[in-house]
């Protein structure tokens, strides 16, 4: 079995990034939109949105490279954002919601009217 270990970006909008590493996302990501340290700097600066992750099969591998990504200027950041997640979409939004079960009759093609 291999554990996964994520990089992550967190952002606020366009204003402030926050760059981490986590062998757990779901739940790194949920201390920081909850706010579990309120004197922390995502806490501080309301920085709660998930816009870029990677996932590594080691944590060493994760480490790298988030002591790369944070090594990179600004703008290859955003580069980096935009050509994953054009949108700037909130990539853990539907994270812990129900899922719609699956029906055979969904697959089928809408009935067209003559």
């Amino acid at each position: 079995m291999h554990e996964t270990s994520c990089v992550y970006i967190l952002s606020n909008g366009f204003k402030r990034l926050y760059i981490g590493v986590t062998a757990d996302l779901y739940r790194r990501v949920r201390q920081h939109k909850t706010d579990v340290d309120p004197e922390s700097f995502t806490a501080r600066y309301n920085i709660k949105t998930l816009v870029y992750f990677e996932r590594f099969t080691d944590i060493e591998s994760a480490i790298a490279r988030e002591k790369q990504l944070k090594r990179w200027s600004r703008v290859k950041k955003i580069q980096l954002i935009v050509g994953e997640n054009p949108t700037w979409s909130d990539l853990s939004a539907d994270w812990g919601t129900l899922i719609k079960p699956f029906r055979e009759e969904d697959l089928k093609a809408p009935k067209t009217f003559a």
